[in-house]
């Protein structure tokens, strides 16, 4: 819920939310190195949402928005699959998005550039195609919340350590995948990330 756009893709209007709203994945979400991803067969839709993930470089609680880019190395696009009919269940219920997020394999994640050799973390373009069509372009300076003040809202719940990845949420243009799909995810130009779906 961090690009407007993607707001009003979908719930139909243009908001920012009062807060980030956060939710997690568990380990086992996680496939890099252009592993596929299984399409699951207990959902009618998953969809895509390409996202800058950031990757965690130091220990850190509440951290001071003024200091997190201290607590951050590098950056990458990663795709966060969401079972799409399972989470609108879950909204129109009040109940959480475990499963609908964090399920196996749910997190495809790109090579690491290191944030030093990119320009601000806050001025980067990266999207994603999909059997070689640009499904979603994304800037960093829309984001509504920053990667910095994501870094040091989160710290106040949670305490980041070294390893943690933070997906950044994803600009307008989510849809479904399917079976043979194969999904490139570039930042600025340098490809980042390649997989297909099984």
């Amino acid at each position: 819920m961090n690009y407007i756009q993607h707001n009003k893709e979908l719930d139909g209007a243009l908001y920012k939310p009062e807060e980030p709203v956060i939710f997690l994945k568990a380990d086992s979400a996680l496939i890099k190195d252009g592993k596929p991803f299984f399409v699951p067969d207990w959902c009618e839709q998953v969809d895509y949402e390409a996202e800058l993930v950031v990757r965690i470089c130091r220990l850190g609680k509440s951290i001071p928005e003024r200091f997190a880019y201290r607590y951050y190395d590098a950056v990458t696009v990663g795709i966060d699959f969401t079972a799409r009919d399972v989470q609108q269940r879950a909204r129109q219920q009040g109940l959480p998005w475990t499963l609908c997020k964090g399920f196996d394999g749910s997190a495809a994640l790109g090579e690491w550039v290191e944030k030093e050799k990119l320009r601000d973390v806050q001025a980067l373009h990266f999207h994603l195609d999909i059997n070689g069509t640009t499904v979603q372009d994304g800037l960093t300076s829309d984001m509504l919340y920053t990667v910095d003040q994501l870094v040091s809202y989160i710290s106040r719940f949670f305490t980041l350590k070294t390893g943690d990845l933070l997906f950044t949420g994803t600009p307008v243009g989510v849809g479904p995948v399917k079976v043979n799909d194969h999904l490139v995810g570039w930042l600025e130009d340098r490809k980042v990330l390649e997989f297909n779906c099984r």
